[in-house]
């Protein structure tokens, strides 16, 4: 093989070796140019999706390298050069036996910890609060059940806005979602009229919210990383402005998330429907 067909497959090598590193490049919360890699994990289903990611990702590297490494060898030692009587075995029992085995432990490998990161992400026992999240075209509402069940919607700034106050084009919203730190977050999602996708790179979360359905999944924010603002996006294509739907959620000690509460209560104070519904008598 020459270096030419070669050179694609090093450079392949070399962006998944040094992914490893590319965290190192992310700024928390948010991608970098350049990024290689995962951005940092937070939450602990964000730590123990990156130990599975990097495990997958080890197990893609020495497959690729093995599978080379015979390709080079095939092509070496069974040339018309070097072999020019080809064998005419049809059947070997052993290599059967090796290539019907190997990958199948090589799929239990990355089956068990999937199955068991999958159920750890899958929800939360006992949740200090819950946020409900409802994808629309082409925006997000959140609902806060636990204090006070007030709604709000979270839409894009546009470009102008965020040049002028120093926000993050295409990421930056007007309402951001504000969660508490050290604090077991339920997540239950759903939609109003297609599929979206509620996806948060650092906190390992990317949920479809289907119409008609409740998705459930949690988080937890450790308070080393109270002021910091989160963001992510819909990953669904849910259509013509999918691109414009991003999510902030910013994370604030528990004395500025009840403040925050008390103000959001009133800012986003909704009409209470009446207990009672009186009918006009017919006579």
């Amino acid at each position: 093989m020459s270096i030419k067909k070669l050179f694609p497959i090093l450079l392949l090598g070399l962006a998944v070796l040094t992914g490893f590193d590319g965290a190192a490049l992310a700024a928390v919360g948010q991608p970098e140019p350049w990024q290689l890699g995962l951005q940092d994990p937070v939450s602990p289903v964000a730590v123990e999706g990156q130990k599975f990611f990097n495990l997958v990702t080890w197990l893609m590297v020495i497959i690729t390298v093995i599978v080379l490494a015979l390709l080079l060898f095939v092509l070496y030692r069974f040339s018309a050069k070097r072999n020019p009587v080809p064998s005419k075995t049809t059947h070997h029992t052993l290599l059967e036996v090796v290539w019907t085995v190997v990958p199948v432990l090589i799929l239990l490998v990355i089956a068990i910890p999937s199955f068991r990161l999958l159920y750890f992400a899958d929800r939360v026992e006992d949740a200090d609060l819950t946020l409900k999240i409802i994808g629309k075209q082409w925006y997000w509402t959140y609902e806060y059940p636990d204090n006070g069940n007030f709604t709000f919607d979270s839409l894009m700034i546009d470009q102008e806005t965020a040049i002028a106050e120093g926000k993050k084009r295409l990421l930056d919203v007007d309402n951001p979602v504000v969660l508490p730190v050290d604090q077991n977050i339920r997540l239950i999602m759903t939609s109003d009229d297609v599929i979206h996708n509620w996806a948060m790179p650092s906190l390992f979360i990317k949920l479809d919210a289907v119409p008609g359905r409740l998705n459930e999944t949690w988080t937890r924010i450790p308070a080393e990383y109270a002021g910091t603002t989160f963001y992510g996006q819909c990953s669904e294509l849910c259509g013509v402005n999918h691109a414009y739907m991003p999510i902030a959620v910013k994370a604030v000690t528990m004395e500025e998330y009840e403040a925050w509460v008390a103000e959001a209560q009133e800012q986003f104070a909704s009409a209470d429907l009446p207990s009672a519904v009186s009918v006009a008598s017919a006579e």
